[in-house]
């Protein structure tokens, strides 16, 4: 019989990157997935700054920019002309490595995750569906539909539904799955064309009820056009062709276009599932969580599911950690699921509104507020934070305690970089960490010392404090990088209470 440490249903990119993360950490790991081969009517296109920033632990954000498209701005337009335009190149500047918009098409991305995967000698078996499973106090029995038609019975100790929307992980755990549907029906358009909207740049219409958006791709003329159908065209969306939508971008934003490679339709939902864990069996991404495409949330916030469990999981199975830090999963990553589903509903609902009113804010208060908003480095920072999933913190939660500076335990920890290094630099380790900015005490170096945990003492520098951090304290750091304790002491025995609290042995990490 055929056993793993955790089988993985589904190789979108919340499979593929826990598949990686577990791989990177020693885990055995099985990825399943019933499709023939990776997708190619992706959706998902920006690659946000904090999953760049966790990229890093396995060289992959490097990649990422290297084959992606930087976006230097956006642009509103409204009744045929732009109207307002955002620079985008130091939106986030001081806040991260990657103080940009990134973007990367899922299909693209799907085939380096692969890539990477295969280097582990992992390769995703196709054409195989998860027909149902049982679990035990012991593991996992699930059952297999194989591409040759037969069945097979395997086992492990752990599984993940990274299995989208329709989850059969989710449906098996009778998961309630509450949320509604947009009435909208979503185009998407890969094209090759010209005009003023090819030039590398994001390009918005606000005009009308109906959505549309032109996305840079790398490369020259190509571009990605997202949009929405709401009248009668929606009531036949199974039959609608490019030519029933394109005249709107030809004649609102002045797109030519000279060759369509594909075009897809579909539907949206704004769904949280009930719960994100069950027992042995997990769920993650579209399983868990499904929202509005507003300000490209989706696939980064599957990926940050995916990272969250991974190191969790590899603790349990190597004997790092007691079972119980696998209940952290579901309160950390629930909660965040939430917030989102609600503030993208909110972002969604305001640009596609109906109406004289809505359009009114839309097509002349918008255009005036937004280069005035974005006028003041505050204002601009915040929009980043929050697109970026920089500001994306377990505040208040089990695994996170203490303030220092203005940092908090749960908080990502800030960037400090200058001339004299880049404080991010040791966090490529996938292990748990001690940061210290400024003095530590004897005890602390020669505790961390004992018990193989890796110390970093900066000299303390101007760029640590405009970066939030406290002086002379420590920062004891998860292998996801997040804070778990901000303490202003340079006492090792809060860190020692600590681990016995949360039922952690030993500090597991990968060079």
């Amino acid at each position: 019989m055929h056993r793993s440490d955790v089988l993985i249903i589904g190789a979108g990119p919340t499979g593929l990157v826990l598949a990686l993360w577990l791989s990177k950490l020693g885990v055995r790991v099985r990825i399943v997935d019933k499709a023939s081969a990776p997708g190619t009517t992706s959706r998902a296109l920006a690659v946000q700054a904090r999953t760049l920033e966790l990229y890093r632990q396995l060289g992959l954000a490097d990649a990422v920019v290297q084959y992606g498209h930087r976006v230097a701005a956006a642009n509103f337009w409204v009744k045929g002309e732009p109207v307002a335009h955002l620079p985008l190149t130091l939106v986030g500047a001081g806040l991260t490595p990657y103080a940009f918009l990134e973007i990367f098409p899922q299909d693209e991305h799907e085939r380096l995750l692969i890539e990477r995967l295969q280097a582990f000698g992992i390769s995703v078996e196709r054409n195989t569906e998860l027909a149902s499973f049982e679990q035990t106090a012991d593991g996992i029995t699930a059952t297999l539909h194989l591409p040759d038609g037969q069945q097979e019975i395997c086992q492990a100790c752990f599984l993940a539904g990274c299995d989208g929307a329709r989850s059969i992980v989710r449906k098996t755990l009778d998961t309630g799955f509450p949320g509604g549907t947009y009435q909208q029906i979503f185009y998407v358009a890969d094209v090759q064309g010209s005009g003023p909207t090819f030039n590398g740049e994001l390009h918005v219409d606000l005009d009308e009820a109906d959505f549309l958006a032109v996305f840079p791709l790398a490369g020259s003329g190509r571009a990605r056009l997202i949009g929405t159908v709401r009248d009668e065209r929606a009531d036949h969306a199974e039959t609608l062709c490019f030519e029933d939508v394109s005249s709107r971008a030809i004649e609102h934003m002045k797109v030519q276009i000279e060759q369509l490679n594909w075009f897809s339709t579909y539907r949206v939902h704004h769904r949280v599932a009930d719960h994100f864990r069950n027992g042995r069996a997990f769920l993650l991404g579209d399983a868990a969580h499904v929202h509005s495409p507003a300000g490209g949330q989706g696939m980064n916030t599957g990926i940050g599911d995916a990272i969250n469990l991974a190191w969790k999981l590899a603790a349990v199975l190597s004997g790092a950690a007691e079972a119980r830090l696998l209940d952290t999963y579901e309160t950390e990553r629930i909660a965040f699921a939430r917030k989102l589903v609600a503030t993208t509903d909110r972002v969604f609902t305001f640009v596609t509104a109906d109406g004289p009113m809505a359009d009114l804010l839309r097509t002349r208060l918008a255009p005036f507020l937004i280069p005035k908003i974005t006028s003041f480095e505050t204002s601009r920072q915040f929009l980043f934070r929050t697109v970026s999933q920089i500001t994306l913190n377990y505040r208040g939660m089990p695994l996170s305690t203490g303030v220092a500076g203005h940092v908090h335990g749960g908080d990502r920890l800030p960037w400090a970089h200058d001339g004299e290094g880049d404080n991010f630099e040791s966090l490529k380790c996938i292990t748990w960490q001690v940061h210290v900015y400024g003095d530590t005490s004897d005890e602390m170096i020669a505790w961390c010392h004992e018990h193989h945990l890796p110390l970093h003492v900066f000299d303390w520098r101007p760029a640590f404090e405009t970066a939030g951090l406290g002086r002379n304290g420590f920062y004891l750091l998860r292998p996801d990088t997040y804070v778990a304790i901000a303490e202003t002491c340079a006492d090792p025995k809060v860190i020692e209470r600590y681990f016995r609290d949360h039922g952690i042995r030993s500090f597991f990490g990968t060079p």
